[in-house]
């Protein structure tokens, strides 16, 4: 029997050094794998990770620039920064953001009409964004977020700088006012810009010199634990930390001089209308007042819906500026410069007289246009026409010019357009023609031009309007004879980091040029007559003037009185009483100021309009007693 061998040792010794050298191959792989991912991770994509990891631990926050701030011509602050606290909303760590919502209006955070803003605000901007949804928090309702904080996930309080009016609603319609940022301010601005700002400028100064106001924000990180909150005493981990300064946005020199601005407004008060006063040598607006006024410190709050509605539905419409939207018949105010026409074309000379029975009619026809003295003023030259107002004396010169040459020399003054001062809103008014008139009305037999239309031109009234910045302007060009300059609200922009001040030259506007330039003296002595003549229809607000005043009055009509109708103020509402106006410069022969007054349904110009241009020139070229 033949013996067999059941074991091998040298081939099974052979099998497991293959066996090892293959596990083995696989282990090193294995190893140089581990090692080649490791080295992948923590070398070649250090950075990239450290990023992440610096997201899981971190968190970024906004640091908002300071606003520039607003002085006034003398160095007065009209618009500064101070410390507030808000309460600012995350949507990615608000969890269910309707339940915050809802929670923040329970506990009286929000008001409820407030809701649906602050919900549109906040889903229009990013997710890690802080979007605040309250301002400058009183210390009640401080009180109240630190007792429900723990129920309000995503909304913390922070400390910012706030936009604060030191002088409240004085001068409110030129420097405007800063608000919350609304979906609609998102659309038309650099969103990055805004990234931690809550609010931006709506009106004035405020919005047209955004840009220059709003600076650069910055950021830094914050560590924070598992629930977001931020950690202290980390002192090394923090000082690896990013953050980028914020640059504060460059201040603001305006022309106004807030305390002539006080002046005015205490003048006007109790009433409805405006008041503009320039330096007629550079455009500089020194007063810019428009009434009722607002506070826009409420803005700057952030203003509640049931408070914005009160002002919204307020009938005397504290928030419409009389200044530059509002439009209205010039009325008398426009005399000296329809006889400035007449002197040019040469259709009237100084000593041409015509007689004023009280009324005046276009030939072939029984309308009568009356005077506003219905005995009528006897016979008129041209500085007696200017100095008493007459009416018929305008009402022939207008139909003898026609409308025509009307237009073009109004248009040279300045009426039917813009004068381009630096803040957005202006209206340029209306001054008529046959021309405009086929563009403004649809229908054939609407668009013919009646020479009754021409008539009532020639005093002011029919389709003729006019803001009361264009009336300043206008009465510029007759104070320096035919210069005048762009009005402006902001002189110079001051780099707050450096000190640096870039100053706005005036920019002159080309000159109104006569064919004979004794014709401006002319007009201007009838002007000064307005006020100093025996029967000058300011004569009593000037009286007693320690300088010459050059003005003329206005009584522009609201509605239209019948034939047979006669106008009676004490039985007329209120709201249907004439406009009362006042145009004027002082010193009549070295013009240092120009004032324009208009007071809605005031009545007379002599009586209302003329005393409150007097409170100013006193104010403004009186020396001031110590």
């Amino acid at each position: 029997m033949r013996r067999v061998r059941i074991k091998d040792e040298a081939l099974e010794q052979r099998i497991f050094l293959q066996r090892a050298m293959v596990a083995t191959a696989v282990l090193v792989a294995l190893v140089l794998l581990l090692a080649g991912r490791a080295f992948w991770l923590q070398v070649l994509q250090h950075t990239h990770y450290v990023e992440l990891s610096q997201g899981n631990r971190a968190r970024i926050e906004p640091l908002p620039p300071n606003r520039g701030i607003l002085y006034d011509r003398a160095g007065r602050v009209l618009a500064e920064n101070t410390p507030a606290y808000q309460l600012e909303l995350v949507r990615e760590r608000a969890g269910d953001l309707e339940e915050t919502l809802a929670r923040l209006g329970r506990f009286g955070l929000l008001e409820p009409e407030d809701v649906a803003r602050v919900r549109q605000l906040v889903l229009s901007r990013r997710a890690f964004e802080a979007v605040p949804i309250r301002l400058q928090l009183d210390d009640e309702t401080i009180a109240r977020y630190a007792v429900h904080r723990h129920e309000l996930p995503g909304v913390f309080l922070e400390t910012r700088m706030a936009r604060h009016y030191p002088y409240g609603p004085a001068g409110a319609h030129a420097m405007g006012y800063v608000g919350t940022i609304s979906e609609d301010d998102l659309d038309r601005v650099d969103r990055e810009r805004y990234f931690g700002t809550g609010v931006i400028g709506k009106t004035g100064v405020e919005r047209a010199y955004e840009d220059q106001l709003l600076g650069a924000g910055g950021y830094r990180e914050v560590l924070v634990n598992a629930e977001g909150r931020p950690v202290k005493g980390l002192t090394r981990a923090e000082t690896q930390l990013r953050s980028r300064a914020p640059q504060a946005g460059r201040d603001l020199r305006l022309t106004i001089d807030i305390e002539l601005q006080r002046v005015a407004e205490q003048a006007m008060a109790g009433r409805r209308g405006g008041v503009v006063a320039l330096d007629p040598w550079n455009g500089d607006v020194l007063v810019f007042a428009s009434l009722p006024s607002f506070d826009p410190n409420g803005f700057a709050r952030g203003i509640s819906r049931r408070d914005y509605l009160a002002l919204t539905e307020n009938p005397d419409q504290p928030l419409f500026n009389r200044v530059l939207r509002g439009t209205y018949p010039p009325g008398s105010t426009i005399k000296p410069v329809m006889a400035l026409a007449g002197l040019e074309y040469e259709v009237v000379g100084p000593e041409d007289r015509i007689f004023c029975p009280g009324h005046f009619s276009l030939p072939n026809s029984r309308h009568r246009f009356r005077d506003w003295k219905r005995e009528g003023h006897g016979t008129m030259d041209m500085e007696g026409a200017v100095m008493q107002s007459c009416d018929v004396y305008f009402y022939r010169l207008a139909n003898t010019l026609g409308i025509e040459r009307i237009h073009e020399a109004m248009s040279h003054m300045g009426f039917g357009q813009p004068t381009g001062i630096d803040v957005q809103g202006e209206r340029g008014g209306i001054m008529p023609s046959p021309e405009w008139k086929r563009g403004a009305f649809a229908r054939r037999e609407q668009q013919v031009w009646f020479p009754g239309e021409t008539v009532i031109v020639g005093i002011g009234q029919g389709y003729w309007t006019a803001t009361l910045l264009q009336l300043a302007k206008s009465t510029t060009i007759l104070a320096t004879r035919g210069r005048h300059f762009r009005p402006r609200l902001v002189r110079a922009l001051v780099d707050p980091a450096t000190g640096a001040v870039e100053e706005r030259p005036p920019q002159e506007l080309p000159a109104v040029e006569l064919a004979r330039r004794e014709n401006w003296e002319t007009i201007v002595n009838a002007m000064v007559a307005v006020t100093s003549g025996p029967r000058g229809t300011a004569a009593r607000a000037a009286r007693g003037a320690a300088y010459s005043i050059a003005g003329k009055t206005g009584t522009a009509q609201v509605f239209s009185v019948g034939q047979t109708e006669r106008y009676d103020e004490k039985t007329v509402a209120e709201r249907l009483r004439d406009h009362a106006l006042f145009v004027a410069f002082a010193p009549a022969d070295d013009p240092r100021l120009v004032v324009a007054v208009l007071v809605e349904n005031g009545g007379a110009g002599s009586a209302v309009a003329a005393p409150i241009a007097r409170a100013v020139f006193d104010a403004y070229l009186l020396p001031k007693a110590d």
